[in-house]
Order: structure tokens, then C-alpha cells, then sequence
């Protein structure tokens, strides 16, 4: 036992929804202890650590969900937390574009959504506009998002971590240490890892990719599982890097649940293309061969899975032949930007979202956090919660000083 210390509070979890949860606590309540366990020898190692680094406006959300609400505010909250504290961002602005008649309808309501969710500065623009913008792309429309950025989130992450210990210097983070079990007492909750055991009087789960089992470990009433859907990334050439200026998304496939292959530049000048999104064997599996037979035996175990992969079986079966063909990748690139060639892209990193996903096959789509005894289970985060996550920290601290009768 670690000197047998009782801390208030312990979240599981250091990626960057923990740390802005840790961060919200400490900040409102700075004479609470708190404990912050990361199983990774670093923080932001998976979802935080391997997404694009961008800043989402609140364009494409249902208005009124949480996702919406939790995205205009976390923006707003990030961008000011970045200027403070001197993180690596850029406010640059985005396009989105049109390339089919077709997608005008879709592309239309995500622009009622944008306006309904108080994007600001967005306007609908035509084809030379965008070219205005971005002069290599070929569209026939589009939407211009001047709130959109590009942020570094891991070193945001590292950030909230250290204002954490600076607010209170018995608060703790500690990395390489997996969560395997906990031990509700009637007092306190003995936490267990591989090299220590630890007291907490409360705690809070922000586990990601592992998030339905730590729920289950707490017996949460979850029908839901988790699903993994890695994203390949491609990285403009240095002779390419000049077609891209900041970012240009298309218009999303409706019936899809991802945004689309979209071009990013990152915070270090960097071109990324991408994801995909295929099912992946391994929730933690970053390369296109990962295995693991526990989590490819939960996912296809479960008749959500293979709903959803039925249901959407021409898109699954072209994502997936697009994860092992440069040239496919390539022409889906095209759609944009027609002048890219085989040399302007090369492989790059690789991405895996976490996905709630209900016996029928549907994704659940919003953030979605409930409450069990001693505990608070993040149990769906998916996109836009790094851009949300100070404001998905309040929602949490909210719920905790409620909930555990915090002062």
C-alpha cells in the first residue's frame, strides 16, 4: 500500500479527457487530493496522442446533444487555455468541400447545424472561393469554418497534469501502472495495480478504448460494447506540402459514421491525409497486422459488430482494401485535390477511435457519462472530446461534486 494514503479522488485514465477532468477538480476544489493513474509510460499514448490535432467547431453535431453543447464551449475553452499556457496552436480556419452535386443537400445541413450550434463566422462559399482558400482543391461549394484550428494535445495533455501538481502538491500522477481491479469498501475503495495498491474515497473512469470493461468491473447495467476502428494516415512529400494551407474536410457521408478522409495540416508544419476508418483485431493495435485474440474474440462475439458491418458492408469492404492500397488512398485523395500523384503522399501514423456500439449495430454517436455508487464512468467520448474535453471536465466535476458531495 502506498504509505496507506487515502486520496479523494482517483481517475483512471491520462489521456486528455482525464487530465482536463483531474485539472477542473483540482481547479475548483484545490484542497482535494488527487490521483490521476495512466497505464502507459506517458500521457495522451492512445486516442489523445494519435488523432489529427484538430480544433472542431461544432459544424457537424445534432443541436442541442452533448456533443454540440460540449464542443462550441470546449473550443472556446481550449483555444484561451492554449494562449495562457503557451501550447503549440493555430486558429486557421477550414474548408469543407463539395466536389458532387449530391453531397449539396448534406452539405446544406450540416450548415443549418453549424448556425443552430452558434459556429461562428461560418459562411457557404462556391467553387472559386474555395479555391480562394485552398488553390489546388476542386469543389463546386463548400462551407468556410474560420473557428477551426490545430492544437498540439498531447503537450495540452502534459499541461493540465502539471497545473494539477503545481495546484496541489499531495495530488499524484502516476504512469506505467495498469488499473486490474477495484475493491469497493464501505469506506474506501482499494484501487490495484501491478506494483502498487492505493486507497481513494471516490473515483472516475476515463478509460477510452478500455471503458466498457472498466464499467463492467463496477457491475454498470451496459448492453453496449466498445469496438475499435483503426485510421491510417498518409504524410504529404516535401514537394507536395504546398497543395494543403491549413484544412480541407469533404462533405460526410451520412450514412457513414466518420467524417471522411480530410487533409490536416498539423501544428509542426506537417501534411497529414486521412483516417480510414477499418475494424481493427487489437483495441490498441496501431499497425495493420496488430492481433489480439481478447478483443477480436469480444468484438466478433457480439451481434452489434456484425450488424454494423453488415449493415454497412460496401463501405467496410473499401475501407478496407483502401488500408493495404497507397493507389485506392490515393484517388479517394483525388476527389480534392486532383494534381496529387503516387510520389506526394507516403505512409504515415495510424489512429484508433473507440466506438460505443449498441446490439443493434449503431454507434452510439453521443458523449455519454453516467454515475454508479463510489464511481464515474466516461463511458462514450469519441470525436470532438479532445477539443471538448475542458468542457466535458466541468460537465464531470459537476456530476462529482453532486454526486460524491464534494467541498
Amino acid at each position: 500500500m502506498e504509505n496507506s494514503k487515502v486520496y479523494d479522488i482517483t481517475i483512471v485514465g491520462g489521456g486528455i479527457v482525464g487530465a482536463a477532468t483531474a485539472y477542473k477538480i483540482q481547479l475548483k476544489f484545490p484542497d482535494l487530493t488527487v490521483l490521476l493513474i495512466e497505464k502507459e509510460n506517458k500521457l495522451a499514448d492512445h486516442q489523445t496522442g494519435h488523432n489529427s490535432g484538430v480544433i472542431h467547431s461544432g459544424l457537424y453535431y445534432k443541436p442541442g446533444s452533448a456533443k454540440a453543447k460540449n464542443c462550441v464551449d470546449g473550443r472556446k475553452q481550449i483555444v484561451e487555455f492554449a494562449k495562457k499556457h503557451g501550447i503549440q496552436h493555430d486558429v486557421c480556419g477550414k474548408v469543407v468541400a463539395a466536389v458532387s452535386q449530391d453531397e449539396l443537400p448534406f452539405m446544406d445541413k450540416i450548415f443549418e447545424n453549424g448556425l443552430a450550434n452558434n459556429t461562428e463566422g461560418i459562411e457557404k462559399i462556391d467553387g472559386n472561393q474555395v479555391k480562394d482558400i485552398e488553390p489546388f482543391v476542386k469543389s463546386i461549394g463548400g462551407i468556410w469554418v474560420p473557428c477551426t484550428g490545430i492544437i498540439d494535445f498531447r503537450g495540452t495533455t502534459e499541461k493540465l497534469c502539471e497545473l494539477v501538481k503545481a495546484k496541489q502538491s499531495k495530488s499524484t500522477i502516476v504512469l506505467g501502472e495498469e488499473v486490474l481491479d477495484y475493491v469497493h469498501g464501505e469506506k474506501n475503495t482499494e484501487v490495484i495495480t501491478p506494483k502498487n495498491k492505493y486507497l481513494t474515497k471516490y473515483m472516475i473512469f476515463c478509460g477510452g478504448l478500455q471503458a466498457d470493461r472498466l464499467a463492467r468491473k463496477d457491475d454498470v447495467k451496459l448492453k453496449e460494447k466498445v469496438v475499435g476502428f483503426r485510421g491510417d494516415y498518409y504524410d504529404l512529400t516535401d514537394q507536395a506540402k504546398h497543395k494543403v494551407k491549413n484544412l480541407i474536410y469533404p462533405v460526410p457521408n451520412p450514412a457513414f459514421p466518420f467524417l471522411g478522409v480530410h487533409f490536416t495540416r498539423m501544428v509542426n508544419g506537417d501534411i497529414e491525409c486521412g483516417p480510414n476508418a477499418v475494424f481493427t483485431f487489437k483495441r490498441e493495435g496501431y499497425g495493420k497486422t496488430d492481433f489480439s485474440l481478447k478483443d477480436t474474440a469480444d468484438a466478433l462475439s457480439y451481434k452489434g459488430t456484425w450488424k454494423l458491418l453488415l449493415n454497412n458492408f460496401g463501405f467496410a469492404y473499401n475501407e478496407y482494401r483502401r488500408a493495404f492500397s497507397k493507389k485506392l488512398f490515393l484517388e479517394t485523395l483525388q476527389r480534392m485535390i486532383p494534381s496529387l500523384t503516387m510520389d506526394d503522399i507516403k505512409p504515415g501514423r495510424a489512429g484508433v477511435r473507440a466506438m460505443l456500439l449498441g446490439e443493434d449495430g449503431d454507434t452510439r454517436d453521443d458523449f455519454r457519462i453516467e454515475f454508479k455508487g463510489k464511481s464515474i464512468h466516461v463511458l462514450n467520448a469519441p470525436s470532438p472530446a479532445a477539443t471538448a474535453c475542458l468542457s466535458i471536465g466541468d460537465s464531470i466535476c459537476e456530476m462529482a461534486e453532486k454526486q460524491f458531495n464534494l467541498n
